[in-house]
C-alpha cells in the first residue's frame, strides 16, 4: 500500500464505511475529483512547507476554494447570484492557504479537462492578477443578472427562470396518491425506519419552533442524500416539506452534518469559541457571501450539529467540459471567480482576528508573493496528480474494499 493510501484512510474512518466506498469509488474519476476529496491532503503537506510558502494577512477563508465550489443560488431578497457556496471548512487562516487551494485546483482541473499546461497556467496567473486588483479597490462587489456578464450573466439568467417544480419532478414520485421522495434517485437511499420517523419529528419540531424555519410547513418524507465528494461519508439528509395552507406546495430540505474543518489540526490562529461546528460553518458564510441563501440555519440532532439550507432550482455550477473549447468563456469565468474571492475577503474584514481593509489593500497592490505562490501551485498539482495515481493504483488492488467493511 502507497503511504497516501494509508492517509486517506486514517482521515475517512469516523465517517459512515458503506459512504466512504462511494466516496473511494467517486474519487477515481480522475485527479480533480481525487482533489476534491482530500482537502485534508493539501493542508497537512502545506503544513509541512511553510517555510517555502508565502507569508498573508489572515482573513475569513471558505477553507476549500475550488472552481466547482462556486454556483448559483436564490438569496433572501429572492435576486440569483453567483459566489463562493461551499464553507465547510471554512476558519481563520492566512490567506494564500485559499488562494493556493483554488491555484492548485485551477492547474488540475484543466488538466483533467484535457485543456493544456500554458492554458491552465495562464488562467491561475488571471486568477491572482485579477484578485489582487480587486483587493486593492478595497470594494466588495456581488455578481447577480443584471451585473453578470458574458457567459455566467447567461447562465445566471437560464438559472433564474427555473422553478421549483423541476426540481421536484426530479427527486420525487407519486405513491399510492402521495408525493415522495424517490428512492430510484441515484443520489438517494432509504433511512432505517426509526431514523427516519426521528428525523421528521425532528425537522418538524424545528420549523415549529425556529424563527428560521419555513411558516406552517410539516415533513411528510426523508432519505438519505449522497452529495458532493469531499463531505461524502458524512451523515446527510434531505426532507420533503408540504404546506399546511396549500396542499400542492412543497419544499425540499437539506440537513448536513458538520465536522471540525480539515484546516483545524495545522492552524496556529486561535479560533472564536463557536458553539457548534455548524454555527462555526454557518458564521463564516454570512460572513463571506453578500447575500445569505433564502433559508440557511442550524439544529442539533442526535449529539451531532447540522447546517440546515433549502434545495434550490438555482443552486448549481458552470460546467467547464462544455466551455472547454471557448477561451475568452474559461477567461471571464475564472476572472468572476477571482474577484469574487477577492471580494468575500473585503466583506469579512476586520471581524475577530481577519486583517482589516487597509492591510488587504495593501497586500493587493504588492504583487511579489505571486510568482511563489504560483510555483508552489504548480508543484503540488504535480504532487496531487502522483497522489492520485497511486491511489487509483491500491484502489484497483481492492486495498479500499478490505478496510471498508459495512
Amino acid at each position: 500500500m502507497h503511504k497516501i493510501s494509508q492517509r486517506i484512510i486514517d482521515f475517512n474512518k469516523p465517517l459512515l464505511p458503506h459512504m466512504v466506498r462511494l466516496k473511494y469509488e467517486a474519487m477515481t474519476e480522475n485527479a480533480f475529483r481525487f482533489y476534491r476529496g482530500t482537502c485534508h491532503l493539501f493542508y497537512e503537506d502545506l503544513s509541512e512547507a511553510k517555510k517555502q510558502f508565502p507569508k498573508s494577512p489572515l482573513a475569513w477563508i471558505c477553507g476549500d476554494l475550488h472552481i466547482e465550489n462556486y454556483g448559483s443560488y436564490k438569496g433572501d431578497n429572492r435576486l440569483v447570484y453567483f459566489d463562493v457556496n461551499d464553507f465547510d471548512e471554512g476558519l481563520l487562516a492566512p490567506i494564500n492557504w485559499e488562494l493556493s487551494r483554488m491555484l492548485t485546483s485551477i492547474i488540475i482541473a484543466f488538466h483533467s479537462l484535457q485543456i493544456g499546461d500554458e492554458e491552465a497556467m495562464r488562467m491561475a496567473q488571471l486568477f491572482l492578477k485579477s484578485y489582487s486588483a480587486t483587493l486593492k479597490t478595497g470594494k466588495a462587489i456581488s455578481i447577480e443578472p443584471r451585473t453578470a456578464k458574458g457567459i455566467v450573466c447567461t447562465f445566471l439568467e437560464k438559472e433564474a427562470n427555473r422553478k421549483i417544480k423541476e426540481l421536484l419532478d426530479k427527486r420525487t414520485e407519486v405513491k399510492k396518491g402521495k408525493l415522495v421522495l424517490s428512492l430510484n434517485h441515484k443520489r438517494h437511499f432509504e433511512l432505517d425506519q426509526k431514523l427516519k420517523a426521528e428525523l421528521l419529528h425532528h425537522i418538524t419540531e424545528w420549523i415549529a419552533n425556529s424563527s428560521d424555519g419555513p411558516y406552517n410547513f410539516k415533513a411528510i418524507d426523508a432519505v438519505f442524500r449522497f452529495a458532493g465528494t469531499g463531505s461524502v461519508g458524512i451523515k446527510r439528509y434531505m426532507f420533503l416539506l408540504r404546506s399546511a395552507q396549500d396542499k400542492k406546495r412543497y419544499l425540499l430540505i437539506d440537513m448536513k452534518q458538520a465536522k471540525t474543518s480539515s484546516l483545524q489540526p495545522y492552524i496556529k490562529v486561535k479560533q472564536p469559541d463557536w458553539e457548534t461546528e455548524a454555527d462555526r460553518v454557518l458564521a463564516v458564510q454570512l460572513r463571506m457571501q453578500n447575500v445569505s441563501p433564502a433559508l440557511i440555519s442550524v439544529t442539533n440532532f442526535r449529539d451531532d450539529s447540522y447546517l440546515i439550507q433549502e434545495m434550490q432550482p438555482t443552486e448549481d455550477r458552470i460546467d467547464f467540459d462544455l466551455i472547454k473549447e471557448r477561451y475568452r468563456d474559461i477567461y471571464q469565468v475564472i476572472d468572476d471567480m477571482a474577484i469574487l474571492a477577492a471580494s468575500s475577503h473585503l466583506r469579512s474584514s476586520g471581524r475577530q482576528g481577519s486583517a482589516i481593509a487597509d492591510d488587504l489593500i495593501a497586500f493587493g497592490a504588492n504583487t511579489d508573493w505571486h510568482d511563489s505562490l504560483l510555483a508552489y501551485s504548480a508543484k503540488y498539482a504535480k504532487q496531487a496528480k502522483k497522489d492520485y495515481k497511486d491511489f487509483v493504483s491500491d484502489y484497483k488492488k481492492g486495498i479500499f474494499d478490505r478496510d471498508q467493511k459495512l
